[in-house]
């Protein structure tokens, strides 16, 4: 009596001759994934792959083979879409610069707020809960008229392109993101809590921030600081050159805060460099913006 044919479990039309060595089910040529001995099923690797433990970087990203910084790419089309907005609509510099408090007029200008109001003049700015400025401003720049203009833009985002695909390569693209926007928000903090009624624009503070972390990361990964030394002074020295004519408060805020979240990133105990952990350090981080955001707010309005 001749035996029945075997068939693929997953294909029963069609003849099988091999087992998984896992599930020692039969499986069909196209069923067939190679193993270290033998084949297995597609469902058995599946399984497999699932309980692997994902190699991570020390500070706590998952290594992947992709290159691309795509975080960065789509960080400096932002900026420059944000840019061409600017010169079509230029009140959209007024509408989300970064602004402590001012008064708009009946004319639509903007004045001074020294504490009080008048009929007709409307308070604006953080301190009338525009709280969204603390980011939006980061993506804003000088517009073409004003006396540094377009090299505002094009200096920022050299910048970012040197140094963010670099950090972004080592951090992963969800903590480099959020670096990179806690850097610019509390760049936009100390703007608010030193220069109040002062409009400000520019991706400077974050672009601060990501240079502090390129530092502490070389730093935590042992190696030669020489040459990143002499890259931090550079920066160190443009930051004080350029107060004459840009916000050295937002320079500041980005470079303490970049500092501040890749040394957590970089230097916290292994068990708390997890998705988890990293995410309530920075909504503790915001948590800890919001406190002088308010302390400033209630000594503006009174």
């Amino acid at each position: 009596m001749e035996a029945a044919a075997t068939t693929c479990y997953r294909h029963p039309s069609t003849e099988a001759y091999v087992r998984c060595t896992r599930c020692d089910r039969y499986i069909c040529p196209d069923c067939m994934r190679e193993a270290s001995v033998g084949h297995q099923c597609v469902e058995c690797v599946k399984e497999g792959q699932r309980s692997l433990r994902q190699p991570r970087t020390v500070f706590g990203g998952a290594m992947s083979r992709a290159t691309a910084p795509v975080v960065t790419y789509a960080l400096i089309a932002l900026n420059v879409l944000a840019y061409l907005g600017e010169v079509v609509r230029p009140e959209i510099v007024d509408r989300f610069a970064v602004l402590g408090a001012a008064l708009t007029g009946p004319d639509g200008e903007q004045y001074y707020y020294r504490g009080d109001t008048f009929p007709g003049y409307e308070l604006t700015g953080i301190a009338d809960g525009e709280w969204y400025r603390l980011v939006t401003g980061a993506f804003l720049h000088l517009p073409p008229d004003a006396s540094f203009g377009v090299m505002h833009l094009l200096f920022n985002m050299f910048a970012l392109w040197n140094i963010g695909r670099a950090v972004e390569g080592q951090l992963g693209r969800t903590r480099y993101l959020a670096l990179y926007l806690l850097s610019a928000v509390g760049g936009s903090v100390l703007v608010y809590l030193l220069a109040p009624d002062t409009s400000t624009v520019g991706a400077s503070g974050a672009v601060f921030g990501l240079a502090a972390a390129y530092w502490v990361i070389h730093r935590r990964l042992g190696h030669d600081m020489a040459a990143v030394n002499r890259f931090m002074a550079g920066f160190l020295i443009w930051m004080v050159l350029s107060a004459l004519f840009t916000s050295w408060q937002g320079h500041l805020g980005g470079l303490l805060t970049g500092a501040l979240v890749t040394y957590g990133l970089a230097y916290a105990p292994a068990k708390l460099r997890t998705g988890p952990f990293q995410l309530a350090g920075g909504l503790v981080l915001l948590g800890l913006f919001a406190v002088p955001v308010v302390v400033r707010t209630s000594a503006l309005t009174g």
